[in-house]
């Protein structure tokens, strides 16, 4: 059985089954939001560093418009250019070092494969997008962060069954 098409079920004190279906990014940006930080191909690196650090963020979604995206741009995309390149990169446009080939997801995705994907391809961000649009970006904190609520409650769960609460 793969993880996005896994069931958990927990039992309640009563003996009744309670099933949580698998998480899905939808549920991630219910409770964080879908607000994504945006900057336009044509900003600088320096721009972009002003960007990072104002809005306490590892990552920019590259958006001519604000509602498609054209790339995404990391702390570590500028880190290794810094190393190769040297101060010039901080004047340089963030199209020329934003990652185009993006790998996105849908609300409808599951946080399983979604973690799966991200583990695979060594990347933190994820955006979302809907109907070709941006709909919010998930990190691999925000999704450690849903794993670790998952595994508390179902540990609650099975301490209340075991103890007969």
């Amino acid at each position: 059985m793969t993880p996005e098409h896994r069931t958990w079920h927990h039992w309640t004190s009563d003996v009744t089954c309670v099933t949580l279906e698998p998480m899905q990014v939808r549920d991630l940006l219910r409770r964080k939001g879908s607000d994504v930080v945006t900057i336009v191909p044509g900003a600088t690196v320096s721009d972009a560093l002003a960007l990072l650090a104002e809005q306490r963020v590892g990552a920019v979604v590259v958006s001519d418009d604000g509602h498609r995206v054209d790339g995404i741009l990391s702390e570590r995309d500028i880190v290794r250019r810094l190393a190769r390149d040297g101060a010039a990169t901080i004047d340089q446009a963030v199209s020329t070092l934003m990652t185009t080939d993006v790998v996105t997801c849908t609300p409808d995705d599951g946080v399983d494969q979604l973690m799966a994907t991200m583990t695979e391809g060594r990347f933190r961000h994820v955006p979302v997008t809907e109907l070709g649009l941006l709909a919010g970006i998930i990190s691999i904190g925000d999704v450690v962060n849903a794993r670790v609520r998952e595994l508390e409650q179902e540990t609650h769960h099975l301490t209340n069954y075991i103890s007969g609460y």
